[in-house]
């Protein structure tokens, strides 16, 4: 069977239904730490040797001498990652065990009428730490390596910014690095999803005229050491990452100093300090021109750019609520909006002023490098900036994205045994209510297509609304999952909810679960990706490692 996805006439996407053993025999997608090769700039590269080029090179972009100078989904609530639950409940639950431990009698079939939804059942608990490369090839020169980011999955993840976080920060400690992440204490992230978390130290950090008590804590995510970043007053407080009552632009701008200011008190001189995208801009600005010039002297700066749609926009009174005088950064080689020069009042954007006061930039694919330094009103300050501005291919944490080992899956299975694949389709479809006609575990010959994203206009929503419309016609089955931070948008697709999810062939599911995403993708047939354009997209590699199209 054939199914066309998006009836374009003679410019239809048209993809084979049935997915053999073979498509996905042996998992070929990107990991998160690559073989390691010499610095090329439009080449992929490990991160780690990326480092280690910035470390040694401490001339490189320097900020010191100026020398330089030359949707989001708003609603996303945090969940609980899994419930603490004893082995009886767990061997309920869903299967244990191996590729080859998937008998249908291990299992307790989900129905849509259940109290509890399928995904939220009980799950065992996972130590992913354990399930890293051994064997990674660890590097000689080891660095301390600080990130500072605003998403990190699973306790704080919108999108991709925090899978690639934490599968970046786990590869460099399987290569032997010291490293830790510098995150927001946000109120919905679920204090019992982080270990061994601890009340490390008490201090104050500057903001608006006022020095603002701060706490920070310890604890380990996912393997990795963590560091939460927790100020007194209401920034970071509200039920979802994103999207609270408190002025956020201000709130990252206040975190950027205070995780400065948390290394200056404890002592704490890393090698890198790698920040994330626009909400962490200003933090660059901050360490060249004022901690710099107290105690921070060892570390470089690298900034990543995950995508560019969002640029940071600020006034020179936002800028100078941190402690920094905004109307120095007015200016074209400096911070300066592009787009607002010669308006009255210009404006600022903190990821260029990102770019331009780090030591090394990093978008995530080469050839969103291109696209970058070829269009957009930040292209002529990447172009001014190019020595230092490098693209390097996203790869997904192939230990947390493990069909074989996943723990939300009824069954596991693999390249060699795709047995449990077949029992996670119909796991899902019957959890969901979708039919079961034409799906034995012999033929599967009705699709199943999903489609896990922000609904933004980025990710192509006219194609996902009129896929929906197709995939029905032709017979197939669909599960679109996201939240929409547009109010129109959302009732949108409410609406499409509200007519397709009585029927037994499409699911429009307006919300996000990590643990139901990992279902997904592992019942799926399809994965529709139909962005407008996609810096990198972990989707696809993701749908690609559960033997996915």
């Amino acid at each position: 069977m054939i199914i066309n996805l998006l009836g374009c006439g003679a410019t239809s996407m048209t993809l084979q239904t049935c997915v053999s053993s073979s498509s996905f025999s042996h998992f070929p997608v990107p990991t998160s730490c690559c073989d390691s090769s010499t610095l090329q700039r439009n080449n992929p590269f490990c991160i780690s040797n990326f480092y280690q080029f910035v470390h040694q090179n401490k001339n490189l972009g320097s900020c010191s001498n100026n020398s330089f100078l030359n949707s989001v989904s708003r609603n996303f609530k945090c969940p609980p990652l899994h419930c603490r639950a004893s082995a009886a409940q767990v061997e309920s639950a869903q299967l244990a065990g191996s590729s080859s431990n998937v008998g249908l009698e291990n299992i307790t079939w989900p129905s849509p009428n259940d109290k509890i939804p399928f995904w939220r059942r009980p799950f065992p608990s996972w130590d992913i730490a354990s399930d890293g490369s051994t064997n990674a090839e660890k590097d000689a020169d080891v660095l301390h390596i600080v990130h500072a980011t605003a998403e990190m999955a699973p306790i704080a993840k919108v999108g991709g910014l925090g899978d690639v976080v934490t599968g970046l920060a786990r590869a460099c400690l399987a290569r032997g690095h010291k490293v830790d992440v510098m995150l927001p204490f946000y109120e919905c992230i679920q204090r019992h999803d982080i270990n061994d978390l601890e009340l490390i130290s008490t201090y104050d950090s500057y903001f608006n005229g006022d020095w603002i008590r701060t706490n920070a804590y310890k604890g380990v995510v996912s393997g990795i050491p963590v560091i939460l970043i927790e100020p007194s007053n209401n920034f970071f407080k509200g039920q979802s990452v994103y999207g609270g009552s408190y002025n956020e632009l201000e709130a990252y701008l206040f975190f950027s100093r205070a995780c400065l200011e948390w290394m200056q008190v404890t002592g704490t001189q890393p090698d890198i300090i790698h920040v994330h995208e626009w909400q962490i801009g200003s933090l660059p600005l901050l360490y060249w021109d004022m901690y710099h010039q107290l105690s921070l002297q060892k570390p470089r700066i690298v900034l990543t750019i995950h995508n560019m749609e969002h640029y940071g926009e600020c006034s020179q009174e936002q800028l100078s609520k941190c402690g920094l005088d905004g109307s120095v950064y007015a200016t074209e080689d400096k911070a300066v909006d592009d787009r607002t020069i010669g308006h009255n009042p210009e404006r600022l954007s903190l990821l260029k002023g990102g770019i331009v006061y780090s030591n090394a930039v990093v978008t995530v694919s080469p050839t969103y490098l291109k696209e970058t330094i070829c269009s957009g009103w930040l292209a002529s300050t990447l172009i001014r900036n190019r020595e230092k501005y490098s693209g390097i291919l996203n790869g997904i944490d192939t230990a947390m994205w493990n069909p074989a080992a996943d723990v939300f899956l009824p069954a596991k299975f693999d390249a060699d045994k795709i047995e449990g694949k077949r029992i996670c389709k119909q796991f899902v479809q019957r959890g969901l209510g979708l039919g079961l006609e034409g799906t034995d575990f012999g033929h599967g010959q009705v699709p199943l297509v999903i489609c896990i994203t922000r609904l933004v206009a980025q990710k192509g929503l006219h194609l996902i609304t009129h896929a929906i419309q197709q995939v029905e016609k032709l017979g197939g089955q669909m599960i679109v999952l996201g939240r929409a931070p547009d109010g129109r948008v959302e009732r949108e697709f409410e609406g499409l909810a509200n007519v397709h999810n009585k029927g037994s062939s499409i699911r429009i599911l307006l919300m996000y679960s990590e643990e139901l995403s990992h279902m997904l993708y592992a019942a799926a047939d399809m994965v529709l990706v139909p962005s407008m354009y996609e810096p990198c997209g972990l989707a696809q590699m993701i749908g690609m490692r559960y033997g996915a199209v």
